[in-house]
């Protein structure tokens, strides 16, 4: 484990941070932000498991752990022996528990908006977050960064999941539905 004495470094007061292989890139780099928004949706998560049924909090304590493999793969530019990286297994097992969730729910109907309970409320937020991520991610994509497949794939993986777990968290109190032209 390591252990720090500082909180911060300085090194960043130039705009610039550290990617795994020691070379600095802007803050604002492609790379970066998507480094940035994965954070970001794993303190949603963290937050929606405060409000989650037991089985969704061990299932999204287990996504925040592989959200930090998924950032350690993101600022990892090129090929590093031993580098850290999300792999097929990963996304498998998200795509095992997406159907195994969503077995037990009954056909959408409707469109659903991101609400209902506090668990489920948090996960549609999380997964909009998650959502971010994957737009971040294809533009790092298309502005010449090479991110590898199974990182991709996981991010859209995460966001199905995130909204299959939000209509388990709905699914004693119903999901709430889209009602077109409600308010006209």
């Amino acid at each position: 484990m390591v252990k720090l004495n500082k909180i911060y470094t300085r090194t960043g007061d130039d705009g610039t941070t550290g990617l795994v292989d020691g070379s600095r890139r802007s803050k604002a780099d492609p790379r970066l932000q998507v480094v940035g928004t994965v954070d970001e949706v794993n303190a949603a998560i963290g937050m929606a498991r405060l409000h989650a049924t037991h089985a969704s909090a061990d299932a999204l304590g287990r996504i925040q752990n592989d959200l930090f493999d998924l950032g350690a793969d993101l600022a990892t530019p090129g090929e590093i022996s031993g580098a850290l990286r999300i792999v097929e297994a990963q996304v498998t097992r998200l795509e095992s528990e997406i159907d195994a969730a969503n077995a037990g729910l009954a056909p959408l109907t409707s469109f659903i908006l991101p609400a209902g309970t506090p668990a489920a409320t948090a996960l549609h937020l999380a997964r909009t977050i998650t959502r971010r991520a994957e737009r971040d991610a294809v533009a790092a994509v298309a502005a010449g960064e090479a991110l590898s497949d199974p990182a991709l794939r996981y991010l859209n993986r995460l966001s199905d999941y995130l909204f299959v777990l939000s209509r388990v968290e709905n699914a004693a109190t119903g999901d709430v539905l889209w009602v077109p032209g409600a308010n006209r």
